[in-house]
């Protein structure tokens, strides 16, 4: 056998020290230039080095950034494609959603882990507080009144001017202010459903946009949906073929719960689809701003060129939920859509739209972002890290592109409701499987928040929620 390359040398050196902890999972690694420095070699063995570490899976180059720690995860530990029902059903799991978005009297979690609040404590929100402390202070009959139905002219415009990023030509006429993303969904199925229709969903989904079906006496068609790729095409066309289906409703970007991000092409495959359907597409692009990588994805909205995706996001995820400053792009329906704002909620409040204007146009929108995704990424990484390292051995685990939120699959029989029941009473809680899905499936599955800082104390969390999981799956075996 012979003696390993100087390259080969390098990458098992800083592999034995991520594994002694010297690199943690989610740190940068050496630089290129420091590496060659440390150990005397050519650039050219350093990045020898490195493609050694990427291609067993132990590091990844960010562009601009450099090697970053990767959690130790196999491939094959990701979620497999789900198999939901195959017919339109009503939706159910109101209660279990009602327990994690409005908790028991008492009852307050030390980590809410199944929260899907972001980070409020970054520093680059400061700023916002400021504006938002500002605008209140100097209110006047100008702020206390009632604004535009359509929303603040100069946040639609900056709005407008944001969705470039994700390939959208937009006029601020396009755009349409939402009490948050919740209320921009809402409106949209306002306008293209009525009770009794079909609505084609990813499945698992967002359970807020479940529970607006179920308040429009809507039926919901669960499509089977891939963590790396999405909903399954082929999957939808047979849907749409067989099923009356009046819209599609899509978290395509840094999906919630999976976390992936449809490629683009698929993304063009599937506009083109509803295109020969004649369907809309309801476009939830809520985490969009939140993907990893830059330039962010394309949105769905981009390869429209009917006018048929009507595309919703808010300010909720990636500022804060409180604001409740959301929009929808209606495109052809946009007159519809403006009718059930005003039936729905009126104009929406409008101190905290100029506040989000102005943070904007001062450039301090964009500088939170590439802080805040910089923080998720390494904070999605360590999390997994937590999982693979206290969860049962056979849990696998998604792999987020985008966002804050970590979705785990469990063996068959395992019951993610028993699993929150059982940590009440340590103040900890998890977002049960059931909660995503119309018919209550994926019991065996659970989402976890990755927005909090690491730490000890939540590490802990983590490990007693995969030891409690752990003593639940032996009962059942």
């Amino acid at each position: 056998m012979s003696a390993p390359r100087r390259y080969e040398q390098i990458a098992d050196l800083l592999a034995q020290r991520m594994a002694q902890g010297i690199y943690p999972v989610g740190d940068r690694l050496p630089s290129i230039r420091t590496l060659c420095r440390e150990q005397g070699i050519s650039i050219t063995t350093a990045q020898a080095a490195y493609a050694r570490l990427e291609a067993s899976g132990l590091a990844e180059a960010r562009p601009r950034s450099g090697y970053y720690v990767l959690p130790q995860r196999r491939l094959d530990q990701l979620p497999t494609v789900s198999r939901p029902a195959q017919r339109p059903l009503e939706v159910s799991q109101w209660d279990q959603v009602l327990t994690i978005v409005e908790p028991v009297p008492g009852f307050q979690p030390l980590h809410r882990l199944g929260s899907g609040t972001p980070a409020l404590d970054a520093a680059t929100l400061r700023p916002l507080v400021q504006l938002l402390s500002g605008r209140y202070h100097a209110a006047d009959a100008r702020h206390l009144g009632y604004d535009s139905l359509a929303g603040d002219p100069a946040l639609r415009l900056q709005v407008a001017r944001l969705a470039t990023a994700s390939g959208c030509l937009l006029h601020p006429d396009d755009v349409l202010v939402t009490t948050g993303c919740q209320e921009a969904l809402a409106i949209a199925l306002g306008v293209l459903t009525s009770p009794g229709d079909v609505v084609a969903v990813d499945s698992p989904g967002f359970y807020g946009a479940m529970q607006i079906l179920a308040a429009h006496g809507l039926k919901a068609l669960e499509i089977p949906t891939d963590p790396r790729l999405g909903m399954s095409l082929e999957a939808l066309e047979l849907a749409l073929d067989q099923w009356p289906v009046r819209a599609i409703l899509v978290t395509p970007t840094c999906n919630n719960p999976l976390g992936y991000t449809m490629p683009d092409d698929r993304k063009r495959d599937l506009v083109a689809l509803a295109s020969r359907h004649d369907v809309a597409i309801i476009e939830d692009d809520i985490y969009g701003d939140l993907a990893f990588d830059n330039p962010r994805p394309l949105a769905l909205k981009a390869c429209d060129t009917e006018e048929r995706v009507l595309l919703c996001s808010s300010f909720s995820k990636t500022l804060a939920p409180g604001l409740r400053v959301g929009w929808i792009a209606p495109g052809r329906y946009r007159d519809q859509a403006l009718h059930e704002k005003y039936v729905s909620t009126g104009a929406s409040a409008t101190p905290p739209q100029r506040a989000v204007a102005a943070f904007i146009d001062k450039g301090r929108y964009q500088r939170h972002l590439r802080e805040i995704c910089r923080r998720y990424r390494r904070q999605r990484d360590i999390m997994i890290e937590w999982v693979a390292r206290h969860f049962p051995a056979a849990t696998r685990i998604s792999h987020p592109q985008g966002g804050f939120q970590l979705w785990l699959e469990m063996p068959e029989g395992f019951d993610s409701l028993r699993l929150n029941e059982r940590l009440a009473s340590e103040r900890l809680q998890v977002a049960p499987g059931p909660m995503f899905s119309a018919s209550g499936k994926y019991r065996h599955c659970l989402r976890l928040s990755y927005a909090a800082s690491p730490t000890a104390e939540l590490e802990a969390a983590v490990r007693r929620i995969g030891e409690v999981a752990g003593e639940l799956l032996d009962a059942e075996g």
